[in-house]
């Protein structure tokens, strides 16, 4: 008997509580706004791109289709394959970016600061070995790199960025 009590009291509470919630009927608003609203309006992804295309146009409304990327120009990101003989320097251009590809290489400077081999996380000095395939990074002018001394063959060096061959 107190089995179905509690079991009637249970369904009692659960019934009354579902028709209080149909009667009291509230709305969900997230964060105070009806979505669809001028408040929070629901857009088009077309609607979005011409709103871009408007901005991008200086406001006049223009064309809406994309427009084809220009070409980049020739210049500091243009990746170079330069061949460097014997007896001569590499000299980069502050920023420049070298990376020894054949041959064997030693770091060129006038002062006694060095070339930072951004693959090792380490700076090479004036006359040290140039490790094939590393990057190295001139944060100045007046660095580079030049061919082994006893080496008859040429370096081949990617370059991006500006450089000089003296």
């Amino acid at each position: 008997m107190q089995k179905a009590y509690k079991m009637g009291l249970g369904v009692l509470i659960v019934g009354s509580s579902i028709f209080v919630g149909s009667l009291l009927n509230f709305q969900v608003t997230g964060a105070g706004t009806t979505p669809g609203t001028t408040d929070d309006p629901v857009v088009t992804k077309s609607y979005v791109d011409q709103q871009i295309q408007q901005a991008l146009n200086g406001g006049s409304g223009g064309n809406t289709n994309p427009t084809n990327p220009t070409q980049p120009s020739q210049g500091a990101d243009e990746v170079k394959n330069v061949a460097l003989k014997p007896g001569k320097i590499l000299i980069a251009d502050a920023g420049t970016e070298f990376i020894v590809r054949s041959g064997n290489a030693v770091i060129y400077t006038e002062v006694s600061s060095g070339v930072a081999d951004l693959t090792d996380g380490k700076d090479l000095l004036n006359g040290q070995a140039v490790p094939k395939n590393h990057l190295l990074s001139f944060p100045r002018e007046g660095r580079g790199i030049q061919v082994k001394e006893g080496q008859t063959g040429n370096l081949i060096v990617m370059v991006r960025g500006g450089y000089t061959i003296k």
